[in-house]
Parts: structure tokens; C-alpha cells; sequence
């Protein structure tokens, strides 16, 4: 269960790689999700009163109930239509082979937004993945405890129909069309479950830390060599319609755990630092086996040495 959301909390939150708007509950009980002044739908009442509806939905959802059905609008199902179109040609020409090969056996609707419960009949019996739902933040975690259990927490509301090819916060189309198409490869779903797994080990919150900076670096905004190109298969950067665009101008270096452990980062921009495996295997060799062995002297001794070189 979710730690209880306070009306205190009011700010947006950058926490754990990822930047959610805040929820709380007021003393009557209303849901509000608190959007930044600079968040398209700021301004927009019905809008945030939507999204509140959403969130309240999430925060009453208790483990072992069915994940809540949101009974979307035709709106929402036109955003989810036209990212679907939009980022389709984008994934044949910036994807690895590897996520394009999942994408395809997954079969996500493009003609709906899909329920949670659909993206998990789907990924269970591929992967053994499921799907449940999350008002926005997720404590740490609690986030890598059931990611080790193949349990993906997701939100379920769509950006604002102003900007339907921007969100400054993952919604529904970062969290399954990134994520749920990732996690339809067993090998990527493996290195996923790895680093849920590494949770169970690390006692520090800065070893925890350390291996959600890493993950940031891969599974979020991973590249990879094939072919003598440069691919991508983080979620971050296949759920982004700008930023398939601009990962390959940017400072691509080698796979470096240190570095991807410990380099600052920006959540509100194009990522301008990627790291890239020269193939899936190396992917596997190096990341996904840091995953599976960490604890927390390795985390630190990382830290140190990345510490060192600076």
C-alpha cells in the first residue's frame, strides 16, 4: 500500500529519476493533483479536475483488488490515436530491432487507450508481467520491490490535449507504450526484473539511488549499437516523439556504470549524455549483471571511483 498523500504536499516533486505532479487530499476528501505553473494544463479546470478523478481512482485501489477501469473520453482516445501514428514511423526508424520485435507480438491497440488490465493480459503471458496502477510517485522503493515482483506501476491519465505530442510528466503513453513494449521482450524484461530484484539487497539509500540512476541510463534512455547504428531502447527516449529526433546528436559515450551511477541530469530537457552498449549481449554482460550482483560496497566502491575521476 501506498504511503497516505497529506494536503501539505504541494509542490511538484523530482524525485527517482522522475518527475510527477503531487497529489494530495483535502480534509473533505477531494483528490487534486498539483501541476506546475508551467504544465499545459495549468490553466485548464476541467482538465485538472480530470486529472484529480484519475489519481483518486489509483489512491483508492488496494492489492488484490482488479487495477480501476477509467472510463475515458473520446478526447483521451484521440490523443492516444494520433501518439500511436505519430511515434509508429519514428520506432521503424530509431528502435532496436529487439523492442520492435516485442512491439509487434504485444499488439498494443492504437485505436483506444488501453485499461491496465488489457496491457496485462497481454504482457502475462509473454513476459509474466502485470500492470497496476499508480496516482503519480511512487516511493523507491516500494517501485523497485515490485518491479522485482514483474509488476510495473503506471499511471493512467493522457498529457493535455494542447501539446498531445508533449508531456512534461510520464502519463499512460510513457508508461505503456515505452515500458510495455519494452517489457514484451523477455530479455529486456529480465534486466528490468534485475534491478527490482537489486532492492531486496541494498540496504543504503544511496546504493538504492545508485541503481536508479543507472536504470535512468538504461532502461529510461538506453542506446544501443546495431548495424553500425546507433538504436534506442529506453522508454524514456520511444515514448518521446521530440527526443527520437535528437538522441543521436547527442554526447553518446560507452557503457560506464560509475558514470551512469553519478552523472546529474536534467528530467525537464533532451537528455544531451546517453550512454551505448554495443549490442544486446553487452547490454546483458554489463548492465543487466550489475543489476543482478549489486550491493551496497559495490554501489559505493562505483561511486568512489566515479568520484575519483572527476
Amino acid at each position: 500500500m501506498r504511503p497516505p498523500h497529506t494536503h501539505e504536499e504541494v509542490s511538484t516533486v523530482f524525485e527517482e529519476g522522475q518527475l510527477y505532479s503531487t497529489v494530495s487530499t483535502d480534509a473533505d476528501g477531494q483528490v487534486q493533483v498539483h501541476l506546475g505553473e508551467d504544465h499545459p494544463g495549468f490553466t485548464d479546470p476541467a482538465y485538472r479536475a480530470r486529472r484529480g478523478d484519475i489519481a483518486a481512482a489509483a489512491l483508492a485501489h488496494r492489492p488484490g483488488q482488479p487495477v480501476p477501469t477509467i472510463d475515458y473520453t473520446e478526447q483521451e482516445h484521440e490523443i492516444w490515436r494520433l501518439v500511436s501514428a505519430e511515434l509508429a514511423p519514428k520506432h521503424e526508424r530509431y528502435a532496436h530491432s529487439e523492442f520492435l520485435a516485442a512491439k509487434a507480438v504485444l499488439d498494443l491497440p492504437t485505436d483506444h487507450v488501453p485499461q491496465l488490465h488489457e496491457v496485462t493480459e497481454r504482457l502475462l503471458p509473454l513476459t509474466g508481467w502485470s500492470y497496476t496502477a499508480a496516482p503519480g510517485l511512487v516511493p523507491l522503493r516500494e517501485f523497485y520491490a515490485d518491479l522485482g515482483a514483474r509488476t510495473f506501476n503506471s499511471t493512467q491519465y493522457l498529457r493535455h490535449p494542447s501539446q498531445p505530442l508533449y508531456t512534461p510528466e510520464p502519463d499512460i503513453i510513457h508508461e505503456v507504450i515505452g515500458h510495455a513494449n519494452q517489457l514484451a521482450s523477455p530479455r529486456f524484461a529480465a534486466i528490468v526484473e534485475a534491478a527490482g530484484r537489486a532492492s531486496e539487497r541494498l540496504e543504503t539509500d544511496e546504493a538504492m539511488q545508485f541503481v536508479a540512476d543507472v536504470f535512468w541510463f538504461s532502461i529510461e534512455f538506453g542506446v544501443i549499437a546495431e548495424g553500425g547504428v546507433t538504436k534506442a531502447y529506453g522508454a524514456g527516449i520511444l515514448s518521446s516523439y521530440g527526443e527520437m529526433d535528437e538522441f543521436g546528436h547527442m554526447d553518446i559515450r560507452p557503457l560506464d556504470l560509475g558514470q551512469m551511477g553519478t552523472l546529474n541530469y536534467d528530467i525537464t530537457a533532451y537528455q544531451p549524455i546517453l550512454f551505448r552498449a554495443e549490442g544486446l549481449a553487452h547490454l546483458e554482460d554489463v548492465v543487466g549483471h550489475f543489476f543482478a550482483t549489486v550491493d551496497d560496497d559495490l554501489a559505493a566502491g562505483l561511486r568512489a571511483q566515479a568520484s575519483a575521476h572527476v
